[in-house]
């Protein structure tokens, strides 16, 4: 088994949020579906003949292209079933899950449908009992001797594996366009917070944006990787298994140098999309984007080059630390096509529809046999990395929190952006982890 150096704090997430995972039926992923009315969201496809529905968020750049790309393995296996590709445009599936929770409750799933590791996993759907446990499959198809041992204690429960992990991506990293920055004379890559500050003070007086940054996920996504360069990874993790107090002097700092990274980015940002962001650096009109490595395959998709049109490091202060996510997929209860479904989740955990679906989507394969050759520079180091860093959990991303502090914090955060008051957000955020997380 591929054995990752992993620290206590997210083993013990696992363990504490077993006892205590509170009731997390709203937040941001219950919010109303913006990409299609609820009547049209809602309908499952009329049934006509051997077919599988498999629903995700992926539905543009490189995304959707590895998506198309697995799908082609599956029909070349199974080219007697249709697949139905129910994607819902939304950024880090907030529109998806919307609709995907409508439909749940209407005891109207999906066959399979894309989830992330951890408690977005185990604290929704396997809480709510709304998937099949498939220590079948892994037993089958030989996939705990090739799967992470990092993943599975992340998407099981009581002795049951719940999901089926396609990929592994890197939140924490910190994208550039090496020419813009070279103009501006930012020729040493920083190394902590303080150094990238005082590059970010360079550009933004020679009139460059320094950092690009889109809708309010986006900014959570940001949020987690300040509070990791500035806590450090043991105490990063403590904020979610309750070791590290949400209301220290040291939070505090975490959300001072926050509030000052906000400082340098675009004043449109809630208008964009992390596409539109990550854009802005390719295009040379912004510095850096603080984006997971799923950007590298948008960036891929636009024809740029690594190394030349984009650069690529960890994220200031947080250097060999890596901060993940996983997608997966998993089995409905009561799957309409359960054979097809099953048939659908082999080729997800299969050696080649990950190999077809990651080099495209921008990620690494979960499985550890893969052909490396077939990935390009950015993703290679981002195995060695994977292999060799600390890794802890992603918040905007499902891996450390259930969705009722992760929409708590959502909220705080959305305060936050509009006022700037760090006391009264630090205060949100010790509330929030009071009511749904460890602090009860």
């Amino acid at each position: 088994m591929n054995i990752k150096k992993v620290t206590w704090g997210v083993l013990s997430i696992l363990i504490l949020f077993s006892l205590i995972l509170s009731a997390c039926g709203g937040g941001e992923e219950a919010t109303p579906a913006e990409t299609a009315a609820p009547e049209e969201a809602t309908a499952p496809p009329e049934a006509t003949g051997k077919q599988v529905e498999v629903f995700s968020w992926w539905t543009g750049g490189g995304e959707a292209a590895g998506l198309d790309a697995m799908i082609v393995v599956f029909k070349a296996q199974n080219p007697d079933v249709e697949f139905i590709n129910s994607a819902v445009a939304g950024g880090a599936g907030t529109n998806a899950r919307a609709v995907l929770a409508t439909r749940l409750s209407q005891n109207q799933p999906p066959d399979s449908w894309q989830g992330h590791a951890g408690q977005e996993l185990i604290g929704t759907y396997v809480k709510d009992q709304k998937i099949e446990p498939l220590n079948f499959l892994y037993e089958e198809q030989g996939w705990l001797d090739i799967m992470p041992a990092t993943l599975i204690p992340l998407i099981s429960q009581d002795g049951n594996i719940y999901s089926v992990p396609v990929n592994i991506h890197r939140a924490n990293v910190l994208w550039s366009n090496p020419a813009v920055l070279e103009a501006n004379g930012v020729t040493t890559a920083p190394t902590n917070l303080e150094e990238w500050f005082a590059a970010m003070d360079t550009l933004q007086a020679a009139g460059v944006i320094p950092l690009a940054m889109g809708e309010q996920w986006t900014a959570m996504h940001l949020m987690e990787t300040i509070l990791l360069a500035s806590l450090g990874p043991e105490a990063y993790n403590g904020l979610w298994d309750g070791t590290t107090d949400w209301g220290s002097p040291e939070v505090k700092t975490g959300l001072e140098n926050y509030a000052k990274a906000l400082g340098y980015t675009n004043t449109d940002a809630g208008s964009l999309s992390w596409q539109d962001a990550s854009q802005l650096v390719v295009d040379g009109k912004a510095a850096y984007n603080v984006m997971g490595d799923w950007a590298q395959g948008f960036f891929q998709e636009l024809g740029k080059q690594p190394n030349t049109d984009y650069g690529w490091a960890p994220v200031p202060g947080t250097s060999g630390t890596f901060q993940f996510l996983s997608d997966s997929f998993v089995l409905a209860v009561g799957a309409p096509h359960r054979d097809e479904a099953i048939a659908w989740l082999k080729v997800a955990g299969s050696k080649e529809g990950q190999d077809a679906f990651n080099p495209v989507k921008g990620s690494i394969p979960a499985r550890s046999d893969a052909d490396k050759t077939l990935y390009n520079v950015y993703l290679q180091s981002a195995m060695d990395d994977w292999a060799s860093n600390t890794v802890v959990g992603s918040l905007a991303h499902g891996v450390v929190a259930n969705d009722s502090w992760k929409s708590e914090i959502d909220t705080a955060l959305g305060l936050f952006l509009a006022d700037k008051n760090i006391d009264t957000f630090q205060a949100a955020l010790v509330a929030a982890c009071q009511s749904s997380g460890p602090c009860q």
